[in-house]
């Protein structure tokens, strides 16, 4: 049934699959994009997909250099003063110019308080324009990791948007569509073409790419979301996709096996963990009323130390993750050794940290997890369930496709839930800024749900958003690290290891943001 429904949507492509000028990649994972409204959600697949199509100033390289993108170059004229010099000769995907225009505007669009993706213009103040080409950006004080968040400043057509009434961000929370949440128009290297939610994403090749030079032999690209584990990995063995890169991991050793393809893999820079509502005075859905047993550290910390992280490594992973002690993973700034030492499992302290926080007999509470988006989510979201049932707490598990259980978090509907957070900037500030920091209509706590407020937390991640002195900087980031793990203020899990699979012929680089980018892959 699968294979008929692909090759079907494969002719209905016109993939010129026997044509010399024609090289498409099928590629598969195992959740759909949740908009094509580029600054709507921060969700890793959702922007691994519109960055084909929508670019920023600055871009990374192969090897997660910063290098110039839609800017040729950048000079800081002040410390709180930036000039982009930009690309001349860009045109969109419709043939319009790039112009210096089409930054203000995007700026203006990406800050709109609906959307989740304002972490990436935090610290800019105003963007001017001083002509068609060029751009200042106004910091409000010195930006250390700017060059790094701006990848993430995805540039929209201003004429574009306003001819197709959608200046504004799509609320997704609220379930609205708009005409950009369901149609993109960028500058990048290819067109997508095509959006059938659940089913597939087509891309064609921008043929007038401004750095088509360096393209990939890549003409066309078929994404396909595909949840079920067997069927995924059973289009990859029948050749029906070229490349997956959610692997279930009790099939990784034997796809190494196969000499037809082959496996990449590497650690991801994504830790999975559990928020739990720290504010609300009463926890929604829960047995305890009047009081919200979350707000008491102690209750945080027995959650915590109830996990035996290690058999879930064993266990459901396979030997594919990093049992986490803290809120980053491995490859960011800010992680260290000593301070990622996940907590041992110890039923007998967490029944002792219950019962002196008063719910020695424990207390239900429900718990919201995804079951198609991180490794294993579901089946991880059931073993901790049966682990934190030894001591007393009883969670009433709601497993839901992404795109559903995103919306019931950002609505402030979940008071316990998992999440995966990947750092895009390859810096423990974009993971402490957005999830840890008190929310504000900015960047600040843009994806707090948690409703965590820390005054103390607050001061070290605004210290740490302007010192521009490395060896100072990291040291707030050490202490902010420390505060958030020694309070429990998240739960933990792991680090996620990302092993892709192939077809031979197919050469691509491994990203540890879990990014595949068709510029970097080749099929032979």
């Amino acid at each position: 049934m699968y294979k008929t429904k692909l090759a079907a949507a494969i002719i209905t492509l016109g993939l010129a699959i026997g044509s010399a000028d024609a090289t498409p990649l099928r590629w598969a994972a195992q959740n759909d994009i949740l908009t094509m409204d580029p600054h709507s959600q921060n969700h890793t697949t959702t922007i691994a997909i519109l960055m084909h199509a929508y670019e920023g100033l600055t871009r990374y390289g192969d090897k997660y250099q910063v290098e110039p993108a839609l800017a040729t170059k950048w000079t800081y004229i002040t410390p709180t003063q930036v000039r982009f010099d930009l690309r001349k000769g860009v045109k969109f995907h419709d043939g319009s110019p790039f112009t210096a225009d089409d930054v203000i505007f995007t700026f203006g669009r990406i800050s709109q308080p609906q959307g989740t993706m304002q972490t990436y213009v935090a610290g800019i103040k105003e963007i001017k324009k001083i002509d068609e080409h060029t751009v200042d950006f106004i910091l409000s004080a010195p930006t250390p990791i700017l060059l790094r968040s701006i990848i993430d400043f995805r540039i929209m057509s201003k004429a574009w948007a306003e001819k197709n009434k959608t200046s504004n961000v799509q609320d997704y929370k609220a379930k609205e569509d708009n005409y950009a949440s369901r149609n993109a128009m960028g500058t990048g290297a290819y067109k997508i073409t095509g959006w059938q939610p659940d089913q597939k994403i087509s891309m064609v090749a921008n043929k007038d790419w401004w750095d088509a030079k360096n393209a990939s032999n890549i003409s066309e690209v078929v994404y396909t979301p595909i949840k079920s584990d067997p069927t995924r990995v059973a289009a990859l063995l029948s050749g029906d996709v070229d490349m997956l890169t959610d692997l279930p991991t009790q099939d990784v050793a034997k796809l190494k096996l196969d000499a037809k393809l082959k496996v990449v893999e590497g650690p991801e820079v994504r830790t999975i963990f559990f928020a739990m509502d720290q504010s609300s005075e009463e926890l929604a859905g829960a047995s305890v009323k009047g009081k919200n047993p979350f707000k008491d550290r102690r209750v945080r910390e027995a959650m915590s130390v109830a996990i035996d992280r290690e058999a879930i490594k064993r266990t459901i992973m396979r030997g594919l993750s990093i049992p986490a002690g803290i809120m980053v993973a491995p490859g960011v700034n800010g992680n260290t050794p000593d301070l990622d030492v996940p907590l041992k499992a110890d039923t007998d302290k967490a029944k002792k940290l219950l019962a002196e926080a008063g719910y020695a007999s424990g207390f239900e509470v429900p718990l919201n997890c995804p079951n198609n988006r991180y490794v294993n989510d579901e089946e991880v979201c059931q073993a901790v369930v049966a682990m934190w049932a030894k001591i007393g707490i009883k969670a009433r598990l709601a497993a839901l496709p992404f795109s559903q259980h995103s919306q019931t978090f950002q609505r402030f509907e979940a008071p316990l839930y998992m999440l995966g957070w990947g750092v895009a900037t390859f810096d423990a500030q974009f993971t402490l800024q957005s999830l840890a920091h008190t929310r504000t209509s900015g960047a600040d706590g843009n994806f707090n749900y948690s409703k965590l407020s820390d005054a103390q937390l607050d001061h070290l991640i605004d210290s740490m958003k302007t010192e521009v002195d490395v060896a100072k900087r990291n040291a707030l980031i050490r202490e902010a690290l420390l505060r958030v793990r020694d309070e429990s203020f998240f739960i933990p899990l792991h680090h996620q290891m990302r092993p892709w699979a192939m077809r031979a012929n197919v050469e691509t680089v491994h990203r540890s943001d879990d990014r595949p980018e068709a510029r970097f892959t080749n099929i032979k």
